[in-house]
């Protein structure tokens, strides 16, 4: 299918020449990102990790990544990944103590919508409109707050956290692998636009792949590390307490 089938949110996929000057301006995008730091950052609590989330978002919806996203399958991944295994632990750190609930839901709903929206159907259904970009972008973020929300939580039990953030780690792995080891492409949006920056079809889908498996596992690798600390620490000074 050809790309101009589609009506793809930052624009037609750039070349290497034009890409740096590819910066995402949509008035509408800028109003909500705004809007969002004024709600997140009049919180005292948790205002660094409010940042640190409003920042990735726009490495993800405002930079040149946004466009380079049109051309490359593997920059889609990555745009995925900064949204659910970075700026959503922000996020969710800086919406503070919140009741989150209900771990193997959260885990289900992200990881249905996660294999959902790198399915060559409903990714090709994504970039068909801007309202069905914002439908996967949104629901791929709101279900990964929501996730590491209740992981993160010290109300979760630390053996719930470890065993859902190790069990989201490796389900990514699995899909990783399935676009790694393709023998073919297949995604129909990248098929002839990934040759301006050097790449077949199926070496930026393996790319893509690799992505999702090596980077994308560390922040969940941090996530458990501080769980496992912060749970020794906390049971080492209960036993210290008479």
């Amino acid at each position: 299918m050809a790309q101009t089938l589609y009506d793809i949110y930052c624009g037609p996929a750039p070349d290497a020449a034009s890409l740096p000057w590819r910066w995402n301006l949509d008035p509408v995008l800028l109003v909500a990102l705004g809007a969002l730091a004024f709600v997140l950052l009049r919180r005292r609590d948790g205002r660094f990790f409010a940042a640190m989330g409003l920042v990735v978002l726009v490495v993800a919806f405002v930079s040149p990544l946004c466009a380079l996203a049109s051309a490359l399958f593997s920059a889609r991944v990555l745009h995925h990944v900064l949204l659910v295994s970075v700026a959503a632990p922000f996020l969710a750190l800086a919406l503070g103590r919140r009741d989150w609930r209900a771990p193997q839901f959260a885990f289900a709903v992200h990881t249905l919508l996660f294999w959902l929206w790198h399915s060559p159907a409903a990714y090709a259904f994504a970039l068909s409109s801007h309202a069905a970009y914002w439908l996967m972008q949104l629901s791929l973020l709101g279900s990964a707050i929501w996730l590491w929300g209740v992981a993160l939580s010290p109300r979760t039990p630390l053996g719930n956290a470890c065993a859902l953030l190790f069990g989201t780690m490796v389900q990514m792995g699995m899909l990783a692998a399935l676009l790694t080891f393709a023998r073919e492409p297949l995604y129909d949006a990248h098929l002839g636009t990934t040759a301006a920056f050097g790449l077949t079809p199926l070496e930026d889908q393996q790319l893509a792949g690799v992505l999702m498996w090596v980077p994308a596992a560390g922040p969940y690798l941090l996530a458990v590390l501080w769980r496992l600390h912060a749970g020794l620490a906390e049971r080492g000074l209960d036993r210290r307490v008479p």
